[in-house]
């Protein structure tokens, strides 16, 4: 509403009061009023009709009709009204370009009047006018403001010219004006320079490698003078651009700091934050040996800690800048914890960002009185600050050695409140500082299993299961325990079952005479009654190292583990120093690079901090360290307002690069079995699962015969994928029987009926038009709504003779996939309008997805099995396909007609399961699992795609291309 505020500009307190009265009129027939007193004589009058234009305009009503009106009032000398009439303009010109242009004129005028403070508003309105007629005449009157003798001026046609540039930049260019806007850096004004910086870096910004902001020592020293006297705002802008210079040594680097150190000063928070930048920037070129090295941390200290005394807001977005600054250098702020102590009345938000801070400030010096505050936290009421504080304490003792003892202790001490969510984050912690300290806290796990019933969130569960599986030989009835958490396998998170797999096969291979019975059962459960694939992927894994090899089998599970490093969340380090480079900004709250949330045209350039003086690091070297992240994944559907953008925006093209190729020659046991995923389940000759009735007797070789000799994997994977037996030729897509789409009723007479059909690559609508009236139809088009895969008409309706009354025609009509995108509910849905010579008629039909599966659609199955792991498992979703009387192939053989692709088949105990590619005309990639059980008419259907509101329409697919 910038209208909105700048009505309120200008205005004594006295009309403010009064104000309210234009937004309270509801007559009818108002338009024709204020059209009268427009064109009345008294000027009063006239103004004051002008203001309740301008209050309707506001409150969303369309005043457009009164645009001729409006702009007749444009010649007058009273400032006031003239702004009003300049507002309504910048609102209506887009609408109404041609009568826009009426008032070109007057601004032509204006840009000449005496006044200043006219040619100004003259000039800021014709930049606000985004109609490309206008622009044209607009380039005089801004070249002769661009060099006009009032400053005013001068800084308002500074921003002009990006406005302009905007618009139609190659104008620009032709014209001269960025040009004329360098030579305004060395402006006398303050103020001019601040807005010609700021013009030349939003031009810059979207052409990033124009060059235009050409920064030399000379530049600099000319914005820094600015820098003293310009407004808060002008000096950010100077700031930010002295933020992208590289000076050429430690001197003028030195030299920079010490002129921008005094904003550091400043009332206004965003200043200070700007000056942070580029001390931050610059201070990496000097020497850490230098006296001016030292003082510069001891002046950032004080304005960072001042920015936390402002309110909760504030305070937020200083900490989050706070924490990229500590990890960067916590030498800064490290005799400063105290004011990172929370106070009680801190929102969540600010509090949980203290903490962090806390924890990155931690040492040796200060990590009693740490521990003191947070054990204070964690007897808090907000559950989300206490779990916190107790990670918290886990982090300092792993953080800090000498402190180790004195967290585990505090650790205890909360674990005897039994409160249950403390319970549970004190066990998560004290798993990790088992993993930090080996063999010197175990004393504490008799303590930890007392609280075992208490645990209900999956985390804590599997933290649990952890510490018993990797301590088995110190637990005497471990075995107990985790037979315990067994008994409701299938209803435990996917977290909890992966680690109760392998804490039970670590507790088998620590004591294999006493849990034979328990490794089978989980083994069983793993791999036969689950439905997640990286369960039964792990299951299969140790079943298979169990049988073949127990000694390496060992040597897997049971290899000393790797101690944890001390900072697991710190940010990566050209990540982070990208994101000092981005301090005050919206990078340095999210804690993200721009690419990864600003969309749209504008290229957004990596920034970089310059590297030490003697460091030898080459400028080639940075490059490549910047290369990897800059590119931005393309984009399948283009984001425009409510379109698709984050269903559509995946799946562009399979990992292929990621995943290693099988050599023929490798064997069964040079194969990575950890690291395999699929590959490893789905490679060996496994034809069945293994009854584990006979299995594990009296040692872990005894498997029963299937498995005990796991032969060669010979060609990859060829065994598995050979689906040369038994699969035949494609029959063809099926295709629905026609439905009625438009009633004759609702038609005038007219009734549509049709289907969707795809014939050799080519998506087509076939329709029946019947004519049910009286009268003779001709003149047949159609169109549709914008839709969620972009489904246009690739022609025109093809009706060549006119439709007599009681005549059915057949038509075909081609579609493309190129048409606008929008998201529709359901996904699936078409609006169409079709016109005859009587009258337009709308009506909607559902398309069945797999219009848009395309003929090449077939993975390749190396990345099919890559691309199954990369999915989320939260991704996947399972169906049940009921009375389906078919086998394996003839439903594959069905289904490929539909380009619903088998990439593998294998049978395990009278099952088949089918791995299947999908992929749509937008790129996108669906996954399924199919299982067929001999005799049973219920298949099973697992599907994965990146895009999951897919999945549903996929299944009904499958369903319909099966029953029919």
């Amino acid at each position: 509403m910038e209208w909105a505020s700048q009505l309120c500009e200008n205005r004594g307190l006295g009309s403010k009061m009064t104000d309210s009265k234009y937004f309270t009129t509801t007559k009818k027939g108002e338009i024709f009023e204020l059209k009268a007193e427009l064109n009345s004589d008294k000027k009063e009058k006239k103004k004051e009709a002008v203001k309740k234009v301008i209050a309707s305009m506001t409150v969303g009503k369309d005043v457009s009709a009164l645009f001729p009106d409006v702009v007749n009032c444009m010649q007058t000398d009273n400032l006031e009204l003239k702004k009003l009439v300049y507002l309504y303009l910048m609102n209506y010109a887009k609408s109404q370009p041609d009568m826009a242009i009426m008032a070109v004129n007057t601004f032509v005028k204006d840009c000449e009047d005496p006044n200043p403070l006219i040619r100004a508003l003259a000039v800021r309105t014709m930049g606000c006018i985004r109609v490309d007629k206008i622009t044209e005449y607009l380039c005089e009157p801004l070249r002769k403001c661009l060099k006009d003798e009032d400053p005013y001026v001068r800084k308002t046609a500074a921003v002009c010219v990006a406005k302009l540039h905007d618009i139609n930049a190659q104008l620009v260019e032709d014209q001269g004006f960025l040009d004329t806007l360098k030579d305004l850096i060395s402006d006398s004004n303050p103020m001019v320079v601040a807005n010609a910086v700021a013009a030349l870096s939003e031009i810059a910004e979207s052409h990033p490698n124009s060059n235009l902001l050409d920064l030399n020592p000379q530049t600099i020293n000319k914005l820094l003078t600015a820098l003293n006297e310009c407004t808060e705002w002008g000096q950010i802008f100077i700031l930010d651009c002295l933020a992208n210079y590289m000076p050429r040594d430690d001197r003028e680097s030195q030299s920079i700091c010490e002129r921008v150190t005094p904003r550091l000063s400043h009332a206004n928070s965003a200043v200070v934050l700007s000056a942070v930048k580029v001390l931050m920037k610059f201070m990496e070129m000097l020497p850490k040996d230098l006296d001016y090295y030292g003082t510069l941390l001891k002046k950032l200290a004080p304005p960072l800690v001042t920015l936390l005394s402002a309110e909760p807001e504030l305070q937020y977005v200083a900490l989050r800048n706070i924490n990229l600054i500590v990890q960067k250098r916590p030498e800064i702020l490290k005799h400063e914890m105290k004011v990172f102590f929370v106070k009680y009345n801190d929102p969540i938000y600010v509090k949980l960002e203290k903490l962090d801070i806390m924890i990155r400030l931690a040492s040796q010096a200060n990590i009693a009185q740490v521990l003191a505050e947070l054990k204070e936290y964690a007897t808090e009421v907000d559950v989300d600050f206490v779990r916190k504080a107790v990670r918290a304490i886990g982090r300092c003792a792993i953080k800090v050695e000498q402190s180790a003892e004195r967290c585990v202790s505090t650790l205890l001490d909360l674990i005897q409140t039994k409160v249950n969510y403390v319970v549970q984050e004190a066990i998560v912690v004290i798993k990790d500082i088992f993993r930090k300290y080996p063999n010197k806290y175990e004393s504490v796990i008799a303590t930890l299993c007392e609280n075992l019933d208490s645990l209900d969130e999956p985390e804590a569960r599997a933290a649990m299961i952890w510490i018993v599986g990797e301590y088995a030989e110190r637990i005497d009835n471990a075995d107990e325990l985790l037979e315990s958490f067994l008994e409701g396998f299938h209803d435990e998170s996917t977290q909890v079952q992966l680690q109760l797999l392998t804490a039970i096969v670590k507790l088998f291979l620590k004591k294999p005479t006493e849990t034979q019975e328990l490794v089978q059962q989980v083994l069983s459960l793993a791999t036969q009654d689950s439905d997640n694939p990286d369960l039964r992927d792990r299951g299969y894994i140790y079943w298979r190292l169990l049988s073949t090899d127990p000694v390496a089998a060992k040597e897997v599970v049971l290899a000393e583990k790797p101690l944890i490093s001390e900072e697991t969340d710190l940010i990566e380090p050209t990540l982070l120093e990208e994101l000092i480079c981005h301090i005050g900004t919206l990078a340095s709250v999210y804690h993200k690079p721009p690419s990864a949330f600003v969309e749209g045209s504008r290229g957004v350039q990596h920034k970089r901090i310059p590297a030490r003086a003697g460091s030898g690091e080459s400028a080639e070297s940075s490059d490549v360290g910047q290369s990897g992240p800059s590119e931005a994944p393309p984009a399948v559907i283009p984001s425009q307002g409510d379109l698709l953008g984050d269903l559509l925006n995946l799946d562009l093209a399979p990992p292929t690069a990621t995943v290693p190729s099988v050599q023929p020659s490798m064997q069964m046991g040079a194969m990575d079995l950890l690291g395999g995923g699929l590959d490893s389940l789905l490679g060996g000759d496994i034809g069945g699962s293994p009854s584990m009735g006979a299995g594990l007797g009296a040692a872990p070789a005894a498997m029963p015969a299937s498995l005990g000799a796991a032969p060669a994997v010979g060609g990859g994977l060829g065994d598995l994928f050979d689906l040369g037996g038994g699969v035949g030729m494609p029959t063809g897509s099926y295709v629905a029987p026609k439905t009625v789409w438009l009633l004759a009723m609702k038609g005038k007479g007219l009734e549509i009926s049709g289907t969707f059909a795809r014939r050799g690559g080519i998506i087509q609508m076939d329709l029946s038009l019947t004519n049910k009236a009286m009268s003779v139809m001709t003149d047949f088009a159609i169109q549709f709504n914008r839709n969620s895969f972009g489904l246009a008409p690739a022609g025109p309706l093809q009706v060549l003779t006119p439709l007599s009354p009681n005549q059915t025609i057949d038509v075909s009509l081609p579609l493309s996939t190129s048409g606008p995108v929008m998201k529709m509910e359901p996904l699936n849905n078409l609006q169409v309008a079709v016109k005859n010579n009587i009258d337009v008629f709308y009506f909607s039909c559902q398309y069945p997805l797999s219009l848009l599966f395309v003929e090449d659609g077939k993975m390749d199955r190396q990345v099919f099995l890559a691309t199954w792991k990369d999915i989320p498992n939260e991704n996947e979703a399972h169906f049940q396909i009921k009375d389906i009387h078919l086998n394996s192939d003839v439903a594959s053989n069905k289904l490929q007609g539909s380009n619903i692709f088998t990439i593998a088949k294998r049978t395990v105990e009278g099952q088949d399961m089918l791995y299947q590619s999908v992929k749509l005309t937008n790129g996108i990639w669906v996954l399924a699992e199919m299982r067929i059980q001999t005799g049973n008419p219920n298949y099973t259907l697992s599907i994965r795609c990146r895009a999951p509101e897919v999945c549903q329409f996929v299944y009904l697919c499958y369903e319909l291309v099966l029953k029919n």
